[in-house]
């Protein structure tokens, strides 16, 4: 359980929020690079942190990010024309280069300085992974990219989907933290699911109260899981990774052939943009596996609808819940799509999930522990000290996993761990 003032923290994202503040130490990723022509493009809006904005290339293809409110009178600037040398608003003809300087004021007078002391409000962006990422943090403590591992693979070797979630991004982000609910919210769908194969499907219904060990790291946050098998000597071990704010790793079967993870973007306080990866570290995904994210027998995003970004299960019509389905067969959710799954049970909990009235199990420690982290962070800086993780961006290569271990040994003196987590960093 928060206080009602912890719970409000955790949700503004807004600028000058304790929590806003906070996530602006980072670079956020928020479209992806194709859906911006490469050179002097038209502007394209984006809402990203509650603030109102646009993207576009100058005639250099440079990526330029303005707030899109005019400075003169708040006209918007997506109709502005691009002149490649510069943003033209259509009002009354300003003009801003890409750095947000005004560069002309043709309504005022030729004599007139005025427009030196005008300029657009802006936003370094850079293109990495094909995503495009802003960082909307004071320009003195501007990080490095972060360095994560599907970042570093060719195209051939992931696969990224994004979608809308109408709720804030802290409960969307939990689900991923929350590893006791899979065997419940996604039972009936794991084996069918591309991304989780039969054994570890069976390991995962075999115990459904794991017990946890976590570890807080420069990052953000380990997250080990441990259930029992029917093997005494061996319990079945899920290793996820929180790279704050964003990132979240899911574990990878026991084959550890695949990744797959998420990023959780604020776009306001109770919107939030889900990036979806799978990626493999070695070779080129299949179509089939690409196929399957949002067309397999279990797929993980079911209803995507491309015109709009946003699934076509929604609250409304209770996210195509199948109650046949969940009396007669083994999908318990009654819902198809595991993304779908996730998204009901996040949204349903209202846009802003009010936590002072929640009940927390020993099943609920990484929550528990991810939430303290964001709120001694966002507190930290508003007494002036800077976020770790925001400067240790190179430090956050690494991934989720699996693993049978020799049940009589301690997670961290096992020597199965320290290989894994070696050859994985």
């Amino acid at each position: 359980m928060l206080s009602l003032q912890d719970n409000t923290i955790l949700g503004q994202v807004g600028p000058g929020t304790m929590m806003g503040d906070l996530l602006r130490r980072f670079w956020v990723p928020f479209i992806e690079a194709s859906k911006v022509e490469p050179v002097a493009s038209d502007p394209v809006e984006v809402e990203l942190l509650g603030e109102k904005l646009i993207v576009f290339t100058d005639g250099e293809g440079r990526y330029v990010m303005f707030e899109n409110f005019c400075p003169h009178r708040g006209t918007p600037l997506y109709y502005g024309k691009n002149e490649g040398d510069g943003l033209r608003c259509i009002y009354h003809g300003w003009k801003f280069d890409s750095t947000g300087a005004c560069m002309e004021m043709p309504s005022e007078p030729a004599r007139s300085n005025f427009k030196n002391k005008i300029a657009a409000k802006s936003y370094p962006v850079r293109e990495m992974a094909g995503i495009l990422w802003a960082y909307m943090g004071p320009q003195e403590v501007m990080p490095g990219l972060p360095h994560i591992e599907w970042v570093g693979v060719t195209p051939e070797m992931r696969n990224i989907v994004r979608y809308n979630q109408e709720c804030n991004w802290v409960q969307a982000l939990e689900g991923d933290i929350d590893s006791s609910h899979v065997g419940f919210l996604h039972r009936g769908g794991l084996y069918r699911d591309s991304s989780i194969s039969s054994q570890d499907s069976q390991l995962l219904l075999y115990d459904t109260s794991p017990r946890w060990v976590v570890e807080t790291t420069d990052y953000g946050m380990m997250l080990a899981a441990q259930r029992t098998t029917s093997d005494p000597a061996h319990d079945y071990w899920r290793i996820n990774q929180w790279l704050m704010p964003y990132v979240t790793m899911i574990p990878t079967d026991l084959e550890l052939r695949r990744a797959h993870g998420h990023m959780w973007v604020p776009i306001n306080d109770v919107q939030t943009q889900v990036w979806c990866i799978i990626w493999s570290p070695t070779e080129e995904l299949t179509q089939r596996e690409r196929d399957n994210v949002q067309h397999g027998p279990m797929p993980h995003i079911a209803t995507i609808d491309p015109d709009t970004g946003r699934l076509r299960a929604t609250k409304a019509n209770h996210f195509l819940q199948d109650r046949y389905l969940q009396r007669h067969t083994d999908l318990l959710s009654g819902i198809v799509g595991v993304r779908e799954q996730d998204t009901a049970v996040v949204e349903g909990m209202g846009a802003l999930a009010d936590r002072t009235r929640e009940h927390l199990g020993t099943s609920d420690i990484p929550i528990i522990t991810m939430r303290r982290r964001l709120l001694r962070d966002a507190k930290a800086l508003a007494d002036g000290v800077e976020p770790l993780a925001a400067s240790t961006g190179e430090h956050s290569g690494v991934r989720s996993w699996s693993a049978l271990l020799e049940s009589d040994k301690p997670f961290k003196e096992n020597p199965r761990v320290s290989e894994l987590m070696a050859a994985m960093a």
